[in-house]
């Protein structure tokens, strides 16, 4: 490993970050949530040994629940009784970060649009199919926007 004095450190240069960590949501209905992202995205939820040391007491407590995508990221939840969000409609943008996107193999994706429908999950638009694959976007129970993306067809 180099040492470079923080004189001469401009920037992190590629490769040096290995992978996304965790990405934390706050919530306002935890058992929603929990719902939405463990029974009907398929999201598996720490339990047990598997809850990071850190968060025992809060996920003990009902105020986090985490779970693991199929890459290895964590998703934390994080309950906030009183959040608002700054728009009652979620169609208008209320945070910087746009939409969090889930990959689907492209045989699986119409199975998955499906069952947003049957469980009554709110879809922004009809699903989209673009030169980089099919897309329908949704929304969880806080108003955050999901996207359930595949990749083209191969011919």
């Amino acid at each position: 490993m180099v040492f470079i004095p923080p004189s001469q450190a401009i920037a992190l240069t590629p490769g040096m970050l290995r992978s996304v960590h965790h990405i934390a949501l706050n919530v306002k209905d935890m058992q929603a949530s929990r719902h939405f992202y463990g029974t009907i995205l398929g999201l598996h939820e720490l339990t047990g040994d598997e809850v990071p040391t850190t968060l025992v007491e809060l996920v003990a407590a009902g105020k986090v629940a985490n779970f693991k995508t199929p890459d290895g990221t964590i998703l934390d939840l994080f309950w906030e009784p009183d959040l608002t969000p700054p728009d009652s409609d979620p169609s208008r943008g209320f945070t910087r970060a746009y939409h969090l996107a889930f990959d689907i193999e492209p045989q699986l994706f119409d199975q998955a649009v499906e069952v947003l429908r049957r469980c009554e999950v709110p879809i922004a638009e009809r699903p989209v199919t673009r030169p980089t694959g099919r897309g329908v976007y949704c929304y969880d129970p806080d108003g955050f926007i999901v996207e359930i993306r595949c990749d083209p067809i191969s011919a």
